[in-house]
């Protein structure tokens, strides 16, 4: 038998274990206490200028927002949102040595009763977000998703260009120039200084802050919204709809309180899952806005997100160093299963690679950077038919014949196509199968491709929430004058003889 120490033991060679060093890689000095990746490992005081540095570059490289404006943070609780949040106030604070120049607003998004939580643990939840944002003296607006069913159908279009400006270097200057005398006037003046007004406003209470944004919620509006939910048969398309219609509050609420940048806390591991999930909901036309810095496709409302670059590990070793706090809440997807939907599994699929291959998240973010729509660009003059009626992107449906859209369409209906039985007719009053089907078939004239396939999940189209509906049949009534005169009148058509006994 081979005996390790018998001939060769002097040849063997011993494999010798890379050590982390004690030393932090910025400074020199101070001792390690975190390795974010591979050769880069920080002391306490490195990590946090690293990690506050971040998220100002982002801000100063995209130029996005201007001095002055007022900039919506979108809140859920979690430690991604939670720790922009905490950027916010130290980019803020008097010992800033780079002070940002917007006036910030806090959202947060009540969605328990999609989840099927209590009343009791809603209010449990709402009263732990609101000591945090208490304690950052800024407006906060805390909506509940059953106001989803009274929002007004001017949600679903687009805003007037009045506040657009070009996103050049020498405007965003200009407004710096501006912003400067404004500034040096309220420091003159400290009655009317943004914090004093801030302050004043926390102190208001919820009604009167919201200046009615904000309804008691009843039984019935739960009802109504379980209702909804419970028409949809597949968690994939749970979860779509949960995030329109949380889309539509946010943008709701940015209009009426006079926000024009709203805050988005997108992770850069959650923007990798969301490419990917994305591509298996057909949205691929849409990547480069639903995963890129801004979203411009409201036109009045522009959605950034400053945290796109930093990792889900980055965050959490930051909230637990400078106890950042954040409230856990259930959501649709709590203690799902990995299969349950499409999003969940490429979030598990995605988690899993990156504990085997740590470059995984970083490779698919540098893809989404590089991706550019090849849609035309959206604004307020692009019209509301050539947007998606639920998600407002660009259809992506009108399309050359010989398309992979088209090849899907035409497989689709092949696969479907069944005729009546012989003793069986086809039913042309309400509740028939040619009437029920309209309504579908018109509806999905007025989404996107993957809007369509959760449109297509629901039982009951009716559930929907009435804005919804509304806008649909104005775009219908709209289509329907554009066309009118190339229509043929009823005396005409029956005029037209009839071939095949037809």
């Amino acid at each position: 038998m081979c005996q390790v120490d018998e001939e060769y033991n002097g040849q063997l060679d011993h494999r010798v274990t890379p050590r982390v060093s004690k030393k932090c890689v910025k400074c020199k000095e101070n001792t390690t206490v975190l390795i974010i990746r591979a050769g880069d490992a920080f002391c306490r005081g490195c990590f946090k200028e690293y990690f506050i540095h971040k998220f100002r570059a982002m801000l100063g490289k995209n130029r996005v927002i201007f001095p002055g404006e007022k900039v919506l943070l979108a809140v859920s609780g979690g430690p991604a949102s939670s720790s922009m949040l905490s950027q916010v106030q130290e980019g803020l604070s008097r010992d800033a040595p780079k002070k940002l120049r917007f006036v910030p607003g806090i959202i947060y998004i009540d969605e328990g009763g999609a989840s099927g939580q209590s009343m009791e643990e809603r209010k449990r939840a709402v009263a732990q977000l609101e000591s945090v944002f208490r304690a950052t003296n800024y407006h906060y607006h805390i909506v509940h998703l059953e106001q989803v069913l009274s929002l007004p159908s001017s949600v679903l279009e687009a805003g007037s260009s009045a506040t657009e400006k070009p996103q050049t270097g020498s405007s965003y200057k200009a407004a710096v120039d501006h912003f400067i005398p404004t500034r040096k006037n309220q420091n003159q003046h400290p009655d009317l200084s943004v914090e004093n007004a801030q302050s004043l406003l926390s102190n208001l209470s919820m009604q009167e802050v919201q200046n009615g944004v904000t309804s008691p919620i009843t039984h019935e509006h739960t009802q109504a919204l379980q209702r909804l939910f419970a028409s949809v048969r597949t968690p994939t398309a749970k979860e779509d709809l949960l995030h329109t219609l949380r889309q539509h509050l946010i943008l709701h609420t940015a209009r009426t309180q006079g926000y024009t940048k709203v805050m988005m806390g997108d992770s850069c591991s959650r923007l990798a899952i969301k490419l990917l999930s994305n591509i298996s909901l057909g949205r691929g036309a849409s990547l480069a806005t639903d995963t890129g810095f801004s979203d411009p496709r409201h036109g009045d409302v522009v959605i950034v997100r400053p945290m796109r670059d930093y990792s889900s590990k980055e965050i959490a070793y930051y909230n637990r160093m400078f106890d950042i706090p954040s409230v856990f809440i259930p959501g649709l997807d709590s203690k799902a299963q990995d299969k349950a939907s499409i999003q969940r599994l490429t979030e598990s699929f995605v988690t899993k690679l990156q504990t085997d291959f740590p470059s995984t998240v970083s490779t698919i973010y540098r893809t989404s950077e590089k991706l550019h729509t090849a849609c035309p660009p959206q604004n307020t003059n692009t019209q509301l038919s050539a947007k998606c009626l639920l998600c407002v992107c660009a259809l992506d449906t009108k399309l050359e014949e010989f398309s992979a859209y088209q090849a899907t369409l035409i497989s689709e209906q092949l696969s479907q196509r069944r005729g009546p039985g012989p003793d069986q007719g086809c039913e042309t009053g309400d509740g028939g199968c040619c009437s029920s089907a309209k309504s579908t078939v018109d509806l999905k004239s007025l989404l996107c491709y993957s809007c369509r396939l959760t449109i297509k999940d629901m039982t009951a189209l009716d559930a929907l929430p009435q804005y919804i509906l509304s806008e649909a049949e104005r775009r219908r009534s709209q289509m329907r004058e554009e066309i009118s005169e190339f229509l043929l009148d009823e005396e005409e058509n029956e005029a037209i003889p009839r071939v095949n006994g037809s």
